[in-house]
C-alpha cells in the first residue's frame, strides 16, 4: 500500500458543516504517520490518521462518539461518531503483547461517551520499558468514507483541547440516520445459578440468544469479573459454579427486557443439560478386571490399564497413536492487514459452512447429540472475545493463522484458571475450532493416514473433527488419556458403534505404536500385550455375536411367533427416510414410531402443510405397503424448537409437551394433522397422540382429525391411538380405549413419571429402569384397559429392545414390540423362542417382585441370554 503523503493539509482548514473534528486524545508531541515505527499504521493499512508521543498516560474521547470496540487488553479504543467515522486510539506499538499490564480502561464497550472523557488510563514508565515503542496513533478505520482535511501541525498537542485532525465525509458516504443515538438507561437484576455445571455453555448460549432481539448491550457480573453476553467463552470464564450469585445489567434502550430475558435463560435449565457436568461425576467407576467376562478378559501375563467406558463393545487391534503434528503459522502477515483480516473471514465462514452441513446431516440421521454438539461450535466460532482478539493481532501485522491461534490458546488459558472440569471439555471444543480454521487457512497437515484394517486409536482426546474424518471402517476402538464419558467425541463415538475408553491416564502414551491390545470398553480395560489365548477369546466372542446376528439377519423377513402360535408384531422405531429402508432391510412388519420432532428442529420456520405430506408420503413409499405409525410433534423436554419462542419453564418435563403443546400453537399441530390425513393409500398411517393424560383431550384431537380428514372429502376411517406414558394414562386406559384404536406405550416417559427420576439425568440411570414392578404394573393396567374394549397395545420405549424385557412384555398381553431398526433380527429371533404360556406366567410372578433388580434376575434365570 502507498504511504499517505502527509505534507499536505498539515495546515488547519476551518471546518465545514457536516465536518468532523477530533481532538486530541493524549497530550504530546504529533508524528507524522509516515514516522510511526510500525508497517501497519505507517503504510496506512489501518487507514489515514496521525501519530502522538505520549507523555501523559491518560486518552480522553477525540469526539462524541459510541464504544464500538474496547481491546481485551486495555491498549486500544474505536469509537463510532454520529456521522459514522471509525476513530481507531492504539496505545503504543506491540503493546497487545502486555496482555493488559499497565493499562486501566475506565469506560466499557457499548458506552455513550462525550469529547474529553476518560477512556484509558495507562502506566508511561511501565509500557515504555515493556513496549516496543510509545507512539500512539489515530487512525481512522473507515477511511473509504471519509477524507482527513486538516490536521494538527508539528508540535505538542493538548488532550482533550487541541484540534487534531477534520474529517469530511465523502460524497458517496451515508450519515446516520437522525435520531441514531440510543437512549442509554440501566437495568441490573441479581440470580442464584440452582442448576448443575453453574454458567455452562449452553445456558450461555440461550441467554446470549435471547437478548439479540432487544436493543441493549448487556453484561454478566461475578465477583470483581465481567464478561459481555456475546462471549459465551467469556461466560465460561467467570467461572460461576452452582450456588453462584450472579449480577445482570444491562445498558439501553431495552435494558430491562433485555436482562429479564437473560435472567429468564439462566433460570431454566433445559433437559439434557445435564449432559455437561463434569465427566467425573457422572462417568461410573470403572469395574474391576475381576468382572470381566471369560471371553474377553485379560490373562494374568497381560499388562492393564484402567478407564471408563464411553462407548460399549469388545475390539481387537493394533494400538495408532493418533494426533496432527504441531501446526505452527508464521507469525508476520505475507500481505496487506486486510488481505490477512479476508483471509481470516473467509476460512471462519468455511468453517461454519461445514459445521451448518454437519448439523444438518447428523439431524438427518437423527443424531441429536452430534447435532447439538455442532451447534455449540457455531456459536463458539463467532464468539467475539476470539474474533476481536484475532483481528487485534492482525492490525498488529500478525498472520491471520498466527493471529487465530494465539487468540483460541489465550481463551483455553482462561479457561485453564478456573476448577471446572466443565471447562476442560470445553477447551477441547476450542482446538477443534483452532484445526478447523487453520486447515481453511491452508496450514494444516494433509499428509494422507493409512491405518491398519483394526485399529485402535489413541490419544489425549480425540474432537468431533477427529471422527469425522476417519475412517471408521478399519476403527475398532478409541481409547483417551484423559476426557469424560459426556464429551462431545465420547458421544458420536457412541452414535457411530465405535468401543471408547476415556480418562485411561497418561500411561496410554508409553504404549507403542503398533502394540496389538484387547479392548473391553464395557469393562473399563485396554489390555496391552495380550496373550494369544486372550486374543483368541476375545476374537472368538466377537466372531460369535456376529454369527449370531447374522442367522438372526437371514430369518428377519419372517413373521415372529412364539412357539406356541401367539403372534407378535417387531416394528421399527424411525426418524428419516433412510431409516424406513433400514427397516424394510432388516425385516421390520412396520414401524411403529416415526418420530417428527425432525422436521421441526433445526429450521427457521414451521414446515408447511405439503412439506409435512410430502415427508410422510416418501416414507410410506419407502415401506412398500407396511404401515407407519407417526407420532404427532413432541417437543419440550429434551428436544427444544428454536423458533417456538414457548414460555420459560422451570420444569419442561412437566409443562407444554406433545398435545398440550396445542393449548400454545394450535397452528403447528393443524398443519401436521392436515399433512397427515393426506397421504395415499387410505390406511398406510395410523396417527399417534404423545403426552396424553384423559380422555377429554383424545376426543377434541379425533374430532379435528376427523374435521380435517372431511375438508379433504376423504371418507376412510383413520387409525388414532393414544401413547401411554404419564401414569393417569395408564390407569385411565378403560376410558381412552372406548375413544382410541390402540395403544403405544412409551416406557422411557413411562418409566421418569412413574419413579420421579429424571431421565436425562445420567446420575440415575441404573435405577430409572423400566423393568420396576412399579412400570410393569401400568403396563398391565394399560393392556387390561384395551382388551376390555378390543383394542391392541404396543411398546415403543427402550424396554421393547431389551431382550431381558421382551418375554414379559409380551406376557403381559403386549402384541407389538417397535425397536431401532438394527434390533428388529434380534427381537424377532427372541420372540421365535419364547413359549406364551410361560410368559403369562412369569410375568405375572414379576407383578409382585420388589425391584427391578429382582425382575430382572428372574428374567435372566428364566430366559437366559445368549
Amino acid at each position: 500500500m502507498e504511504r499517505i503523503l502527509e505534507s499536505r493539509l498539515m495546515n488547519p482548514v476551518e471546518p465545514a458543516a457536516g465536518d468532523v473534528v477530533l481532538v486530541s486524545p493524549l497530550t504530546g508531541p504529533v508524528v507524522p504517520l509516515a514516522d510511526v515505527p510500525d508497517p501497519v499504521f505507517s503504510e496506512g493499512m489501518f487507514g489515514d490518521g496521525i501519530g502522538i508521543d505520549p507523555l501523559v498516560g491518560r486518552l480522553v474521547a477525540p469526539c462524541d462518539g459510541i464504544v464500538m470496540h474496547l481491546a481485551r487488553t486495555g491498549h486500544a479504543v474505536t469509537l463510532q461518531t454520529a456521522e459514522g467515522a471509525q476513530v481507531l486510539v492504539h496505545i503504543g506499538i506491540d503493546t497487545v503483547e502486555l496482555h493488559g499490564n499497565g493499562f486501566k480502561p475506565k469506560v466499557a464497550q457499548g458506552a455513550h461517551v462525550h469529547r474529553g472523557d476518560l477512556l484509558i488510563e495507562f502506566d508511561l514508565d511501565v509500557v515504555a520499558c515493556e513496549a516496543r515503542s510509545l507512539i500512539s496513533v489515530v487512525a481512522i478505520a473507515n477511511s473509504e468514507a471519509f477524507d482527513v482535511i486538516s490536521r494538527a501541525p508539528a508540535g505538542n498537542v493538548e488532550a482533550g483541547v487541541t484540534p487534531l485532525l477534520v474529517l469530511r465525509p465523502r460524497a458517496s458516504a451515508e450519515p446516520a440516520a437522525d435520531g441514531a443515538w440510543p437512549v442509554v438507561t440501566e437495568a441490573r437484576k441479581s440470580v442464584t445459578l440452582a442448576h448443575a455445571g453453574g454458567l455452562h455453555a449452553r445456558p450461555a448460549a440461550r441467554a446470549r440468544q435471547a437478548v439479540r432481539a432487544f436493543d441493549a448491550r448487556v453484561e454478566v457480573r461475578f465477583g470483581e469479573h465481567k464478561a459481555a453476553i456475546e462471549s459465551v467463552v467469556g461466560l465460561l470464564a467467570l467461572g460461576a459454579g452452582e450456588g453462584a450469585t450472579i449480577e445482570v445489567v444491562g445498558m439501553g434502550h431495552d435494558a430491562q427486557q433485555a436482562v429479564d430475558a437473560v435472567v429468564n435463560e439462566l433460570m431454566r435449565e433445559a433437559p439434557g443439560e445435564t449432559g455437561e457436568a463434569p465427566a467425573r461425576q457422572l462417568s461410573p467407576a470403572p469395574r474391576a478386571a475381576a468382572s470381566a467376562s471369560p471371553a474377553t478378559a485379560a490373562s494374568a501375563g497381560a499388562r492393564t490399564l484402567v478407564g471408563v467406558c464411553a462407548a460399549p463393545g469388545v475390539a481387537v487391534g493394533t494400538l495408532v497413536h493418533w494426533g496432527d503434528a504441531e501446526i505452527v503459522p508464521p507469525e508476520l502477515a505475507s500481505g496487506s492487514l486486510s488481505a490477512e483480516s479476508r483471509a481470516l473471514d473467509k476460512a471462519i465462514a468455511a468453517v461454519d459452512a461445514e459445521l451448518n452441513s454437519a448439523v444438518r446431516a447428523a439431524s438427518q440421521r437423527g443424531a441429536i447429540g452430534e447435532a447439538g454438539i455442532f451447534t455449540m461450535h457455531r456459536v463458539l466460532l463467532e464468539d467475539p472475545t476470539l474474533v476481536d482478539a484475532a483481528r487485534d493481532l492482525i492490525s498488529l501485522g500478525k498472520s491471520a493463522g498466527f493471529a487465530w491461534r494465539e487468540a483460541i490458546r489465550a481463551q483455553i488459558a482462561v479457561l485453564g484458571k478456573v476448577e471446572d472440569p466443565l471447562l476442560a471439555e470445553r477447551a477441547a471444543d476450542l482446538r477443534d475450532l483452532e484445526k478447523r480454521v487453520l486447515r481453511l487457512l491452508g496450514y494444516a497437515n494433509t499428509a494422507v493416514r493409512t491405518l491398519p484394517d483394526e485399529a485402535v486409536l489413541a490419544a489425549d482426546e480425540f474432537t468431533p473433527s477427529d471422527l469425522a474424518t476417519l475412517d471408521r471402517k478399519r476403527v475398532t476402538a478409541l481409547v483417551m488419556a484423559r476426557g469424560g464419558a459426556t464429551s462431545h467425541a465420547a458421544i458420536i463415538a457412541r452414535q457411530a458403534g465405535i468401543a471408547a475408553l476415556v480418562a485411561v491416564g497418561d500411561a496410554l502414551r508409553t504404549i507403542p505404536d503398533g502394540t496389538q491390545v484387547v479392548v473391553n470398553a464395557g469393562e473399563g480395560q485396554l489390555a496391552y500385550a495380550p496373550s494369544a489365548l486372550d486374543i483368541e477369546h476375545a476374537r472368538s466372542e466377537r466372531q460369535r455375536l456376529e454369527g449370531v446376528r447374522e442367522a438372526n439377519r437371514r430369518t428377519s423377513q419372517e413373521a415372529a411367533t412364539t412357539r406356541d402360535a401367539r403372534a407378535i408384531e417387531v416394528a421399527a422405531n424411525i426418524a428419516t427416510l433412510d431409516d424406513a429402508n433400514a427397516a424394510v432391510d432388516n425385516g421390520a412388519d412396520g414401524v411403529g414410531l416415526l418420530r417428527t420432532e425432525l422436521m421441526f428442529i433445526h429450521r427457521q420456520a414451521a414446515p408447511s402443510v405439503e412439506e409435512h405430506r410430502q415427508s410422510y408420503q416418501a416414507i410410506v413409499d419407502a415401506l412398500a405397503g407396511r404401515t407407519a405409525i407417526i407420532r404427532t410433534l413432541d417437543v419440550g423436554a429434551d428436544k427444544e424448537v428454536d423458533y417456538l419462542t414457548l414460555p420459560p419453564e422451570q420444569n419442561p418435563a412437566l409443562g407444554l409437551r406433545g398435545v398440550r403443546l396445542a393449548q400454545v400453537r394450535p397452528d403447528l399441530l393443524d398443519d401436521q394433522l392436515r399433512g397427515l390425513v393426506a397421504v395415499r393409500p387410505a390406511g398406510a398411517v395410523r396417527i399417534l397422540l404423545p403426552m396424553v393424560t384423559d380422555v377429554g383431550e383424545l376426543v377434541r384431537l379425533r374430532a379435528r382429525i376427523d374435521n380435517f380428514a372431511c375438508e379433504l372429502g376423504r371418507t376412510e376411517p383413520i387409525e388414532v391411538g393414544v401413547m401411554i406414558e404419564v401414569p393417569s394414562a395408564a390407569l385411565l386406559a378403560d376410558q381412552l380405549a372406548q375413544h382410541a384404536d390402540f395403544f403405544s406405550i412409551g416406557t422411557n416417559d413411562l418409566t421418569q413419571y412413574t419413579l420421579a427420576m429424571d431421565r436425562c439425568q445420567p446420575d440415575l440411570a441404573a435405577q430409572a429402569d423400566g423393568l420396576h414392578p412399579a412400570v410393569l404394573r401400568l403396563v398391565a393396567a394399560a393392556v387390561q384397559g384395551a382388551e376390555k374394549h378390543g383394542k391392541w397395545v404396543g411398546v415403543c420405549g427402550a424396554l421393547a429392545g431389551d431382550p431381558l424385557a421382551v418375554p414379559l412384555l409380551v406376557g403381559l398381553g403386549v402384541t407389538e414390540l417397535s425397536v431401532d431398526p438394527v434390533s428388529v433380527p434380534t427381537i424377532k429371533a427372541r420372540v421365535r423362542n419364547l413359549d406364551w404360556q410361560q410368559c403369562r406366567q412369569r410375568a405375572q410372578d414379576a407383578l409382585a417382585l420388589e425391584s427391578a433388580q429382582a425382575v430382572r434376575a428372574l428374567s435372566t434365570a428364566v430366559w437366559p441370554l445368549d
